[in-house]
């Protein structure tokens, strides 16, 4: 009974720390962003191609979130307010980016029509295979990781297992992003 117990302890203890708002995959607040990728673009300047989003927006401050659901309500309103916050933090050079993370076929379109309704005028929807850039590590039982930096090293570090990206959450990016517009 004791070890059931025990057990029981660890399973809430591990399934707590997997929705915790902390780095899962190697990248730490302080490291130096890992480098160019190039995922296919499916709006802005270079939709439709593979084109580097880290090269284009070099040292300045960026957000680039990578997501496995683009259906999810919570992420919406993440992508809303980075297009919100590139438009208010334009003088800044704000960069917003999302790259979705998988192997679907038919993502293109849905990614297509999720810019379009949203309007989108800053924040590029990317598509990169399921595990995302190699030398990120992205964490496969992580739904959205939100990585804010500025001159190519990491301010914010915010890593969500399915479900775990709440409101409070968007508060803590949020923060994050003004302290690389300052």
């Amino acid at each position: 009974m004791v070890r059931n117990l025990m057990a029981a302890a660890l399973v809430v203890a591990v399934g707590g720390l997997v929705g915790a708002d902390e780095a899962k995959f190697g990248l730490n607040v302080g490291d130096k962003v890992p480098g160019p990728f190039h995922p296919l673009n499916v709006n802005g300047e270079d939709a439709g191609k593979k084109a580097c989003l880290y090269c284009k927006a070099g040292d300045s401050p960026t957000v680039a979130v990578f997501a496995r659901d683009p259906g999810d309500a919570t992420l919406q309103k993440l992508i809303a307010m980075l297009d919100e916050a590139a438009t208010k933090y334009t003088k800044q050079e704000l960069n917003t980016f999302v790259v979705f993370c998988s192997a679907d076929s038919v993502l293109e379109p849905r990614l297509k029509d999720v810019a379009e309704k949203a309007k989108l005028k800053n924040v590029v929807l990317a598509i990169e295979a399921p595990e995302g850039p190699e030398k990120y590590g992205i964490a496969k039982d992580a739904d959205v990781i939100v990585l804010v930096y500025k001159d190519r090293r990491i301010v914010g570090n915010h890593t969500f297992a399915k479900g775990k990206l709440t409101e409070k959450a968007l508060e803590a990016v949020s923060a994050d992003v003004a302290k690389i517009v300052k």
